[in-house]
C-alpha cells in the first residue's frame, strides 16, 4: 500500500510544475509574447533568409506575353509565412489575377534570351523532296539499261539475217565445187549439215571439203558488234565494214615455193608487220599494180618477179579490177604460220610449222549500214576464190625461180638458228645442269656410306675423262691450224 502511495507521488510532481507555469500568465496577451520570445531564434533565420533572397520572381506565360510579379517582404509571423507557402501553391495551378498584386512593382525582363525568336520557315533541300526529279539518276541507268537490251535484239537478229542471206545466195555454188558443205565437227564422220555454225553473235563459220587439190576451206563471216551498244557509238566516230574471210589450206604436192599477196596498201603494210611470211619473204615495200592495169588502191607483194608475172592474168586482173571496192587482201603463200610470234624466253628453239595456204579477205559494201541484198555482190568473188584454188596448183616455178626460192628458205633458216642459238645454248646449259644437280642428291641421299664413297668417285671420273676429250679436242683444232 506503501509503494502505491509513492508512484501516485511521483505522477504528480510534474503535472504541479506545469500548473504553476501557466498561473503565472494571466491574460492570453501573456502567452503570446511568450511564444513570440520562443520562437525568436527561427524569427532571426527566417529574416536572415530574406535579406539574402528579398525577392522572389514569379514568371507566368500566356499565349502572347509573359508577365513577371516580384513579392517584396515576408511577414514575421509563422502564420504570415504559411500563407505565403500557400498562396505560392495556388498560383503554380491556378491563374493569377491582376489585383491581388496591387502596389507590386513590374520589372520587365532585361535578358535578350527571353523574348521570342521569329519563326522562320526552311525550304526542304531538292534531294530530300519526293519528286521525279530525286531519281534521275536511277532513270538514267533504267533507261541505258533497257536501251542496250533493245540494242542486242536487235544487233543480233540483224547480224543472223546478214549471214542466212550470205549462205543462201553461195550454198549453190559451194555444193557445186565441194562434197561437203557445212560439217560442224561433232560427229566422228565427215557430214555436211548445210548450214552455218554460230561462233557467237557476230561471228560464224562454215566448212568445206571434199575437192581435189585443197584440204578443205574455211569461210568465217565477221559482221560488226552490233550487239554492242558501246561498239555502235564507236562506230559513228569511225567506221567500219563488215568482212568475209576465206582461208583455203592446199595440198603440200599442190602448190610451188612461193609468197605473194595483192590488196590495198594500208592492209599490206599492215600484213607485212604482222605475218611471219610476208615479213620474212617480201621484205620489200608494196608495189603499185599500175604495170598490170590495177586501180591504185591496190598494190601487190611478191617474193619473186616472176610469181607476179604468173599470177597477174587475165582473169584475175578482171576480179581485181572489177571487184577492187571490194577485196581487202589476197595472199598466196608456202609458209604461212600466222602472226609472229614474239621472242620470249624459252620460246621459238625451233621454226614454226608452215602451211600451204590461200588467204582472202573481203570487205561487204555498205560501211556498216549492210542490207542483206548486199550479199548477193559478193557471189563473184567466191567464184574468184575457186579459180584462184585452180591457179595454185596449175602454176609452176622455173629451174631458176625454184632455186631462188629455195635458197630464200634456207637464208630464213639459218637467221632464225642465229638468232636462237643463244637460248639453245641456255638451254642446253639448263639441262646439263639439272642433271648434275640431280646426280648429287641422289649420292646425299645415300644412307651407306661405302656406296655413297663409290658413287661420288664415279662421278668424279666422268668428269675427268669429259675435260680430257675436250683437251684433245683442242690440241686437234691446234695441228688443223698450223
Amino acid at each position: 500500500m506503501k509503494n502505491l502511495y509513492i508512484f501516485i507521488a511521483v505522477l504528480f510532481i510534474p503535472w504541479s510544475f506545469s500548473l504553476a507555469k501557466y498561473d503565472e500568465f494571466e491574460d492570453g496577451d501573456d502567452i503570446m509574447e511568450y511564444d513570440d520570445n520562443d520562437f525568436a531564434e527561427f524569427e532571426d533565420v527566417n529574416e536572415d533568409a530574406v535579406t539574402e533572397s528579398p525577392q522572389r520572381i514569379i514568371t507566368t506565360e500566356d499565349d502572347e506575353e509573359e508577365a513577371t510579379v516580384e513579392l517584396e517582404g515576408q511577414d514575421e509571423n509563422q502564420e504570415d509565412f504559411d500563407d505565403a507557402d500557400a498562396q505560392e501553391g495556388d498560383t503554380e495551378s491556378e491563374p493569377y489575377d491582376d489585383e491581388e498584386f496591387e502596389g507590386y512593382e513590374e520589372k520587365p525582363d532585361a535578358s535578350p534570351s527571353k523574348n521570342k525568336d521569329p519563326i522562320t520557315i526552311v525550304n526542304v533541300p531538292a534531294h530530300l523532296q519526293n519528286s521525279w526529279e530525286s531519281y534521275y539518276m536511277e532513270i538514267l541507268m533504267v533507261t541505258g539499261l533497257l536501251a542496250y537490251i533493245m540494242n542486242y535484239i536487235i544487233g543480233k537478229n540483224k547480224n543472223n539475217r546478214l549471214a542466212h542471206a550470205w549462205f543462201s545466195t553461195h550454198r549453190e555454188l559451194l555444193e557445186s565445187n565441194f562434197a561437203l558443205v557445212g560439217d560442224d565437227g561433232t560427229n566422228k564422220e565427215a557430214t555436211s549439215t548445210g548450214k552455218l555454225n554460230q561462233e557467237n553473235e557476230h561471228i560464224y563459220n562454215l566448212w568445206c571439203s571434199g575437192r581435189v587439190c585443197c584440204e578443205g576451206m574455211l569461210i568465217q563471216l565477221k559482221f560488226l558488234k552490233r550487239q554492242d551498244l558501246l561498239n555502235v557509238l564507236a562506230r559513228m566516230m569511225r567506221p567500219a565494214s563488215d568482212q568475209v574471210q576465206i582461208k583455203v589450206t592446199m595440198n603440200d604436192e599442190d602448190m610451188d615455193t612461193y609468197v605473194f599477196a595483192v590488196g590495198t596498201r594500208k592492209a599490206l603494210v599492215r600484213l607485212q608487220k604482222e605475218m611471219q611470211d610476208l615479213s620474212e619473204f617480201c621484205s620489200d615495200k608494196p608495189k603499185s599494180g599500175a604495170k598490170y592495169g590495177l586501180p591504185d588502191s591496190l598494190a601487190i607483194l611478191s617474193e619473186m618477179g616472176e610469181v607476179t608475172e604468173g599470177m597477174m592474168d587475165a582473169k584475175m586482173i578482171h576480179f581485181l579490177t572489177h571487184y577492187a571496192d571490194k577485196i581487202e587482201s589476197v595472199q598466196f603463200s608456202d609458209q604461212f604460220s600466222g602472226p609472229k610470234l614474239m621472242q620470249e624466253e624459252g620460246q621459238l628453239t625451233k621454226l614454226p610449222e608452215t602451211k600451204k595456204t590461200l588467204l582472202f579477205t573481203f570487205n561487204v559494201p555498205g560501211s556498216g549500214n549492210t542490207s542483206p541484198k548486199d550479199m548477193e555482190s559478193l557471189l563473184p568473188l567466191m567464184s574468184m576464190v575457186i579459180y584462184s584454188i585452180d591457179k595454185a596448183k596449175k602454176f609452176r616455178l622455173n629451174r631458176e625461180g625454184k632455186q631462188k626460192a629455195d635458197k630464200n628458205r634456207a637464208r630464213v633458216e639459218e637467221n632464225f638458228l642465229k638468232l636462237t642459238h643463244v637460248q639453245r645454248q641456255e638451254a642446253a646449259q639448263s639441262r646439263r645442269e639439272e642433271k648434275k644437280r640431280a646426280e648429287k642428291e641422289r649420292i646425299m641421299n645415300e644412307e651407306d656410306p661405302e656406296k655413297q664413297r663409290r658413287l661420288e668417285e664415279a662421278a668424279l671420273r666422268r668428269e675427268q675423262k669429259k675435260l680430257e676429250k675436250k683437251q684433245m679436242k683442242m690440241k686437234q683444232i691446234k695441228v688443223k691450224a698450223m
